[in-house]
Formats: C-alpha cells, structure tokens, sequence
C-alpha cells in the first residue's frame, strides 16, 4: 500500500491542470465583472502611468551644494554701545555663507567685561548665600558666571545675598528688550545659490536662471508668480510666506526652514527642471511662549586697552536661524519599471476574475448550479481506441484515441449518445469536426 501510495504521489508530478471556462448569462456579475476591469485600467492609466509616472526610472538620492550670502545694513542706539551700525559682516554667523546662517535681530550688552571678582547674578539660584558657608572656595557655579571664592556679598546682615566668584565682571544684566533692536532686518536680502546633481543620470544644474540679462540678479526679488526663479529672498517675506510675523519672531528669535524641491521628469529634457520652494517655522510649541521656542546664544568680542589688559564686550544675541533643505527626485523613461507595472496591472485583471468568480460561485442566487457546471470531476475518463467505438459502415479513418466517460466499467461499440454519459468524440483528421450519427 506504502509503495502504492508513494507511486501515485510521484505521478501525479506529472498531471497537467488546465482551466475550464464557463460562459454564465448573468448581467449583474457580467456588469461587476466590466466594472471593475474599468476601475484597474483606470488606476493603472491614470495612477500609476500618469500621475505615478509609473514608466520612468526615479533617483531620489540627490547631491547638492548650497551657498548663500545676505546684503543690507541697519542701526542701533543704544546706551551701552552708542550708534553702532550693522553689516552683514555684524549680524550674519557664520559669515562665510552656508546652508545654514543665523541672522541677529535683538540683543543683550554687557560691556567692558574684565577677569575679576564681583558678586554673582542674584537671578542665578545656585549664587544666593545668607553666610560664607554657602560659598566654598572653589566651587563652581552652576548655570552662574565663575567660581566661588567664599564670601558671600549681602547689602543687609539679614538679606539674603550672592557669591562673590571670580569670572568676567560684572556679570551679565539687563533683561530682553521687547522691541527688536535690528527690526529692521526684515527689509534684508539672501542670495541662495543651490547646485545639484542627480549621479544615476549624470544631470546636474543650478537655481540661478539661465539668462542673457546680466543685470536680472540685480534687480529680480523672488515672488511667486512674477519671479518663481529669481534666487533672491527678502527675509521679511520667508518668514511670512511661513505663516508668522517678523517683528513678533524677531523680539526672541526662532528658525526658519527654506525648503527647496526639485521634481525633474528628464523625458521633458532640461529646460523643464525647475525648483520649488516652500517655507516653514521649525521650531513651533504647542503652547505660547514655550521655552522650546525662540534661539539665542552668547557671544563676545575682544579688545586690549592700552595697558595691554584684555576686556570683552559680551553679546546675548537673539535671532532667526534659517536652514536651506534641499530634497529632489528625478525620473527618466526606462523599459523594466515599465513592464513590472504593466504585469502587476494583468495580475490585478486576474484577482478582479477571481472577485467575480467568487460572486458568482458563493454570492448568487444559483450559485450551487454555476458550482456544479464549473467544477466537473474527470476521475473516469479513459481513453479508448476509435477503432473499436466508430461503427465499420462510417467509411471515415478514425482518429486515434477518444476519452469516454462511463459510469460503468464496459464501453459500448454501437454509435448512440444513450449508452455512453460523457461526449464521445472522434474527430476527424481531415475536416477536425466532430463525426455524426
């Protein structure tokens, strides 16, 4: 039985399986069925082919390069500093010109700094005292301005006072002005030069438009519709097309996203490769006047005074960061996406049959006779000479071999469909069609 079993399984490697089409009159599963060959062709067309551009080769690993470079001067005046007046080389850091610059727009002097002993900031928690224990020699100040030297400074003998610490003095005061001391900032212009290059195309072009005008770059301001290519920004604008004012943001900074898209379809050729830009606030809190909001650092300025001793001017400046992103994807006709997509069209032909299919065999009202009808069991088929079937008078060479299905296990050999429960065919080899009583 074993070795049977195992024998019928080996050939049974061997049976081929073909498909059995059944024709159904139904109009509703023949309309579904319509349908929903129409809604693949029309995703495949107009998703996939049209909008997808599901024929081209993409690359979205883009090199780029970006460098920039402000113009405009301000003024100031103010108690500590005087009139002082501003230029990018004052207001931009870095000042080279990167993806990446920081723009000044308010400010905090502390002038005249010198290496020194002075008392602690009284805003400094870890700085208050009320006796010189509270001050180790030595100790560092946390989140304050240098280093213990343990006394502690107090204008009452029952106040609470401050370290006395050994740092630059005095120590940083005042408080954030509420009016931008550099608004007008906003009325200043970026220049963004943007390079890239798509590798697997071996494309490469620039934001800067290809003009015969030598005086466009002088004279051209980004707007979008007038100008959609000038490279040239009023940082005014950037902040508003990023849905904020600049006056407001200017008071305690925050940054700027400028984003730069490049979506080239190369079967269109060079020309038609332009960029977008867009413009976002990054540093956005959930609530007002967040400590997550706002940018501000601290920098100082050295001089030496005619004694040779060094002094600083210490800047806590407030300002808006602006970061350049650039993201791009290029396409180009290529044959393989093009046959992936349309196979995986055909496949999704194939599974709306089967949709269907199952509609018709599970969901209908006669579904057990479509059943019956696309489902037929072949178990008894056997094949028999035509020889031995076909009846001597026919007068017609038999063809070779005819399969039967009967019920029993006899065959007959007279030519009547009553005796025989499958069709019996013999065909004929000159006229291929089925011989007649």
């Amino acid at each position: 039985m074993a070795a049977s079993g195992w024998k019928g399984f080996f050939l049974s490697a061997f049976d081929y399986k073909t498909e059995k089409y059944v024709i159904a009159n139904n109009k509703k599963v023949g309309v579904l069925y319509r349908l929903v060959q129409l809604a693949i062709i029309g995703y495949i067309i107009g998703w996939v082919f049209f909008t997808k551009k599901g024929y081209q080769e993409t690359e979205e690993s883009i090199e780029s390069s970006v460098m920039t470079k402000l113009k405009g001067v301000s003024f100031t005046n103010t108690s500590d500093m005087g009139i002082h007046l501003w230029g990018p080389e004052d207001y931009v850091i870095p000042p080279q010109g990167e993806k990446v610059f920081f723009i000044i727009t308010n400010f905090i002097e502390t002038p005249n700094q010198m290496l020194g002993y002075c008392a602690e900031s009284i805003k400094v928690p870890d700085g208050r005292c009320r006796q010189n224990t509270d001050c180790p020699e030595g100790e560092t100040v946390l989140a304050g301005h240098g280093i213990k030297s343990g006394r502690c400074l107090k204008k009452h003998w029952n106040s609470t006072g401050t370290c006395e610490i050994y740092g630059w003095c005095p120590v940083e005061r005042g408080s954030q002005p509420e009016v931008p001391l550099l608004g007008r900032a906003e009325n200043f212009t970026v220049y963004i030069k943007n390079f890239i290059r798509f590798p697997r195309f071996e494309f490469s072009k620039s934001n800067v438009l290809n003009t015969t005008d030598d005086q466009y770059l002088k004279k051209c301001l980004y707007d979008r519709t007038q100008h959609p290519y000038c490279p040239i920004f009023r940082l005014g604008d950037l902040v508003s097309w990023a849905g904020h004012s600049f006056q407001n943001m200017a008071v305690a900074g925050g940054s700027i996203g400028v984003i730069i898209e490049w979506n080239c379809d190369l079967d269109k050729g060079y020309d038609s490769c332009h960029p977008h830009y867009s413009f976002t606030r990054l540093d956005m809190s959930s609530t007002a006047n967040s400590v997550t909001s706002g940018y501000n650092f601290r920098n100082a300025r050295y001089y030496k005074n005619s004694a040779g001793q060094t002094y600083r001017s210490l800047l806590k400046v407030y300002g808006i960061r602006f970061d350049i992103l650039v993201h791009g994807k290029a396409g180009k006709f290529n044959i393989i996406p093009t046959l992936i997509n349309i196979g995986s069209g055909l496949a999704l032909m194939g599974a709306g049959a089967f949709f269907c299919d199952l509609v018709l065999l599970y969901l209908m009202k006669k579904s057990t006779f479509y059943r019956e009808k696309k489902f037929e069991p072949a178990n008894n088929l056997r094949l028999i000479p035509c020889s031995r079937v076909l009846h001597p008078k026919a007068g017609i060479k038999p063809a070779t071999f005819v399969a039967i299905g009967n019920s029993s296990n006899h065959y007959t050999t007279s030519y009547t469909n009553q005796t025989v429960s499958a069709i019996l065919m013999c065909l004929c080899p000159f006229c291929h069609t089925p011989l007649q009583e």
